[in-house]
């Protein structure tokens, strides 16, 4: 069977080699407008973009013989992917092409920050010649640290640490073994901010990353620290930046994303600051690493067109699960409960009990993947999915037992996650109620009955009268207004674990409070949406 691809935002000419080779039809049209690619879109069975062609559900009403969609790179924000999967069309990525160049970008950064060598350029070729106000630092001896053990986070550990750098990292779930392999020692967030001479990021944009360095936090870090960003535009707070290095709390910063590419005049405005050093979204532009993304599309639309191999899908899964009716429930519980039990595991953690009972057990191999999506979604640095997920838990070193038992329990059909003993929450259990209706329904073998969704909080206390007036004055004086509650105890007069759910989110100073209740212990507070 012959098959036509579009090739569109100058992808590498390597890509339409590959597909020649493979005997597939590739044209390489050059810049169309939208009408244009409106009218020719239905003439294909792949499409090829970078991030300069932007698929939406319209464009894709045009395509009825379209069956893959292929991005040169990483990032799919230019995809509509639900749509896609909609209407049954492969979406595909290439997550491993640009990971040494965005390191190595990332060393060359800073690299660049510490000797102050774009602002120096700049001066010697204005005619300008002033060596004592460019003095620069040594990197040797410094700490480095790093917020994301991914892929790219550990190839810029491994070229720093050759410079002499000491490394620290933040990854809630980097083991500690990948970290010693690299030479990097695990702290907490804070610690890190406290003790790094330099400070990178390599983690997605979400809300718990999102202003992770402001004027807000500025007393944690360490004065004359240096930051650089190559990875999410947003990480850190750009509005403040230049007041953070002439506050003296940054020496400098490093940035080769923004949160809106090109910047804004406001933001351009705030780059010409000369403690702000930045590059055009240069990350993943190198040759090499444009040939290396191109190649790699066109061989997995080749196979994917050819229904041989379907490697770096997104949505394959999805795609086939869409009209399985029966999974989508359980499927949509296991990433909810997957984002509970991660706000709750202990830091590290990384053996794994995922049971499944009832009728569910059959689909035990796609739920676990759902659960791990859920659980990573927030701190892995690339597009994660349920192809995906097991080979990012594996990464990251995790040991996953899966249980099934077809004999129905207490309810009919439930799925149970256990942590381990460590963990100040170690066993819970959720199932369906209905339509769009996830309930955790267990915790540490304490019955509770409440909604997977929102905001809560969970705390244990002693079984007696007022415990639960106190918490609901205490909420109440900070109006914060309760939705639901659950209170599970083994006997009278025993101990207790509470479910609130909640009608806002509650930062750390609402939750000293709750915090600082007399018999009240083991707060956390749980955010799904």
């Amino acid at each position: 069977m012959s098959f036509k691809v579009l090739l569109l935002d100058n992808v590498d000419n390597k890509c339409a080699k590959v597909f020649a080779e493979r005997g597939i039809q590739a044209d390489q049209p050059g810049k169309l407008t939208e009408e244009e690619l409106n009218n020719c879109i239905g003439n294909y069975d792949a499409l090829v973009v970078r991030s300069g062609t932007t698929v939406t559900k319209e464009l894709l009403s045009h395509a009825d013989n379209l069956k893959v969609i292929g991005r040169a790179g990483v990032g799919v924000d230019n995809i509509d992917i639900a749509a896609s999967t909609a209407k049954g069309v492969l979406v595909m990525n290439t997550p491993d092409g640009n990971t040494i160049s965005t390191a190595e970008h990332t060393c060359g950064m800073i690299l660049a920050l510490s000797r102050n060598i774009p602002q120096s350029v700049a001066k010697v070729k204005s005619g300008g010649w002033d060596r004592k106000k460019y003095m620069g630092t040594e990197v040797h001896g410094k700490t480095l640290g790093i917020v994301g053990l991914g892929k790219i986070g550990s190839e810029v550990a491994r070229r720093m640490r050759s410079f002499g750098m000491d490394i620290k990292a933040y990854d809630p779930f980097a083991t500690h073994e990948h970290a010693q392999d690299i030479g990097a020692e695990l702290t907490e967030l804070d610690d890190l901010l406290g003790s790094s001479d330099f400070l990178t990021v390599h983690t997605p944009l979400t809300d718990k990353t999102r202003d992770m360095i402001s004027m807000a936090n500025a007393e944690k870090l360490k004065k004359g620290i240096r930051l650089v960003n190559c990875a999410r535009g947003g990480i850190y707070k750009e509005k403040d930046l230049a007041e953070l290095v002439d506050t003296g709390v940054v020496a400098g910063i490093a940035l080769d994303v923004y949160s809106q590419e090109p910047p804004t005049e406001e933001l351009y405005n705030a780059l010409n600051h000369e403690g702000i050093i930045c590059t055009p979204h240069l990350g993943a532009s190198t040759e090499e690493a444009q040939e290396k993304v191109a190649e790699q599309i066109a061989e997995q639309i080749s196979d994917a067109l050819e229904n041989k191999n379907f490697k770096g899908s997104l949505n394959g899964k999805s795609i086939a699960l869409l009209t399985n009716k029966e999974v989508q429930p359980y499927l949509e519980m296991a990433e909810y409960l997957g984002k509970l039990v991660v706000q709750l595991s202990p830091e590290h953690a990384n053996e794994f009990e995922f049971e499944y009972t009832g009728d569910c057990a059959r689909y035990s191999d796609v739920l676990t993947d759902g659960i791990l999506k859920g659980m990573l979604s927030g701190y892995v640095d690339d597009s994660i999915n349920l192809i995906n997920a097991r080979v990012y838990a594996d990464e990251r070193g995790f040991s996953i037992r899966e249980v099934t038992n077809t004999k129905s329990k207490t309810f009919n059909d439930l799925i149970t996650i256990k942590l381990g003993d460590q963990a100040e929450y170690s066993t819970l259990s959720a199932a369906v109620f209905g339509e769009k209706d996830y309930r955790i329904v267990e915790i540490n073998n304490y019955g509770i009955e409440l909604r997977l969704e929102g905001d809560m909080i969970l705390y244990q206390n002693t079984d007696r009268p007022g415990m639960l007036a106190s918490v609901s004055g205490a909420l109440a004086q900070q109006d914060i207004n309760i939705a639901a509650l659950s209170l599970g105890r083994s006997s009278k007069g025993s101990n207790a674990i509470t479910a609130v759910a909640v009608d806002k989110a509650m930062n750390e100073e609402e939750l000293a409070v709750i915090r600082g209740l007399e018999g009240i212990d083991q707060v956390r507070y749980i955010s799904i949406q």
